[in-house]
């Protein structure tokens, strides 16, 4: 039996390895054997650090949110239990842009969370917003005038539905021309 040799797919695997390990400081990207512990410790921070870096992001927006909570008068905590009361669902990542972004909008939010500890809801806020608004309307006037519409342009099921609506005797078997006439009249 011949002997196999494992020339190409040797060389090919100790290639790859330091290809990974290129730019890395002294022998680590020049000799296979440090280069190859070298990219596995690499590999196994990169995989811990995916990981880690989702905790990080958290943890900055939660110091950036509470800082801008003290600015307003308020402990985080206490800012995000209002909230959570008040019934309204943000995300820490969005409520540290708008601290950034927008003051204003983050000192309306410590508004609501300060309500919020209080036993009232965004809900009820909304519904008495609106029941104020409706109280201050006008009624609209009615119009007399009836509009002409162009039933031409509408399409034969649309015609039939408004016959159907108008009770016109028959419109189920009448054709184009024959429901704008009656329509018409």
């Amino acid at each position: 039996m011949a002997r196999v040799k494992g020339g190409n797919i040797h060389k090919k695997r100790r290639v790859k390895v330091l290809k990974q390990a290129k730019g890395y400081f002294g022998s680590k990207h020049r000799l296979y054997k440090t280069a190859k512990e070298q990219v596995m410790h690499s590999l196994k921070y990169a995989y811990r650090d995916r990981r880690q870096k989702k905790r990080e992001m958290r943890k900055l927006w939660i110091t950036r949110i509470n800082a801008a909570c003290r600015m307003n008068g308020i402990s985080y905590s206490k800012f995000i239990n209002g909230l959570n009361k008040a019934g309204v669902s943000i995300n820490r990542k969005m409520l540290s842009e708008v601290a950034i972004d927008n003051p204003a909008s983050f000192t309306h939010l410590v508004e609501v969370a300060k309500k919020g500890l209080e036993g009232k809801t965004v809900k009820e806020e909304v519904k008495a917003s609106v029941k104020k608004e409706s109280t201050k309307k006008e009624t609209p006037k009615k119009e007399t005038s009836k509009k002409a519409v162009d039933y031409s342009k509408m399409t034969v099921a649309e015609l039939k539905k408004v016959a159907a609506d108008k009770k016109i005797a028959g419109y189920s078997t009448m054709k184009k021309a024959e429901l704008v006439e009656a329509l018409s009249k």
